[in-house]
């Protein structure tokens, strides 16, 4: 069927029920046939042709019948993402969240959100959407080495892209920021400016980027032969005021840390005021390099220097992986580390 359009008809076609593959087939002239498969985008239909029907089902609000369109294809054209609400990570969901739906703009999928609460690996919510094909493709962060998830996701052969890598030696699609760069450039960063005895406030042990992170802060400390603190009371799930306490007892004792490797903003602040509780000034006293995934920080606290980790890029490199990995592409083309973004300035003497 040629796709040569028709003229236009009346706005009256507009009113009355729910659009259809019809109401977008009468609008602009197309057939339906032509417009169902280029709501899909396939490739047989030209480019000017899909776009315009694209538009058309934009405009009038044309939704699909997702429940037909199952039973035709198989597909629940539905994407699910297991999203943390850990305190840590300013801005973790929303920017992550930006990016997917940048990947999936102009295609058929939609992103259900299931909440991944912290200390539970939801291997039972996986199971679940696995077993009774809710969804056609997997989103999750906060990776171990050995994630049970992973593994029961490789044994069915479901499509699924992680925030974080793991231990398997079978390959399988991630979307990961250097961990060990980050906390080696900003322990060396503390280190020139002064720092004694710097500290790293990890994540869980059982999370496979606290490796990393622990890895890239004893490489940098072995480097330049300095003390080191590790705290084992707190780590970066603990609640603020947990940390801020601790940082606030460490700071009044001997042999206090003098510089912090901050993994994230949050304890970057709870820092800064357990520091305050003594009277010791950021800059001069002491000092923190943290990660940034939002404007708070550098604004409330300039003095604070921070190595950038992009979350919105991260989202939309997870939705671009899993949309191939739904298509069928192979996954060790899917593996993407993201290095740290640095930019510091020259460095000073701490007091």
């Amino acid at each position: 069927m040629p796709d040569t359009p028709k003229p236009a008809p009346s706005e009256s076609m507009l009113k009355g029920g729910k659009p259809t593959l019809r109401t977008i087939a009468d609008i602009t002239g197309f057939a339906v046939t032509t417009v169902s498969r280029a709501l899909s985008n396939a490739p047989q239909i030209s480019l000017d042709t899909r776009k315009r029907v694209h538009e058309v089902a934009a405009e009038i609000g044309y939704l699909p019948d997702r429940a037909a369109q199952r039973l035709k294809t198989g597909r629940t054209n539905v994407i699910s993402v297991l999203l943390d609400p850990h305190e840590e990570i300013l801005g973790y969901g929303t920017s992550l969240m930006l990016g997917l739906a940048k990947a999936l703009k102009n295609t058929p999928y939609h992103l259900i959100v299931t909440p991944n609460f912290i200390n539970d690996s939801n291997v039972d919510a996986i199971r679940h959407i696995v077993r009774n094909g809710m969804a056609d493709g997997l989103i999750f962060s906060r990776t171990e080495p050995f994630d049970p998830r992973v593994r029961l996701l490789l044994e069915n052969g479901f499509p699924f892209v992680t925030h974080g890598r793991t231990e398997f030696t079978t390959p399988h699609p991630y979307v990961d920021y250097d961990n060990f760069s980050f906390a080696y450039e900003a322990t060396k960063r503390l280190i020139a400016r002064g720092r004694r005895k710097p500290m790293i406030i990890l994540p869980p042990k059982r999370m496979t980027f606290s490796q990393h992170l622990l890895h890239g802060f004893m490489t940098a400390v072995r480097e330049a032969g300095v003390a080191y603190e590790i705290p084992t009371e707190i780590d970066l799930d603990c609640p603020v005021d947990q940390i801020r306490d601790y940082i606030s007892r460490r700071a009044g004792e001997p042999d206090a840390p003098d510089g912090f490797a901050c993994g994230g903003e949050v304890s970057a602040l709870a820092t800064i005021t357990g520091m305050s509780d003594h009277g010791l000034t950021l800059g001069v006293e002491y000092d923190i390099v943290a990660k940034q995934t939002s404007k708070l920080l550098v604004n409330i606290q300039p003095k604070v220097e921070t190595i950038y980790e992009d979350l919105t890029d991260t989202g939309e490199q997870m939705g671009r992986i899993l949309l191939a990995r739904i298509a069928g592409g192979e996954t060790t083309d899917m593996q993407v580390l993201l290095k740290p973004q640095i930019n510091f300035p020259a460095p000073q003497s701490g007091g």
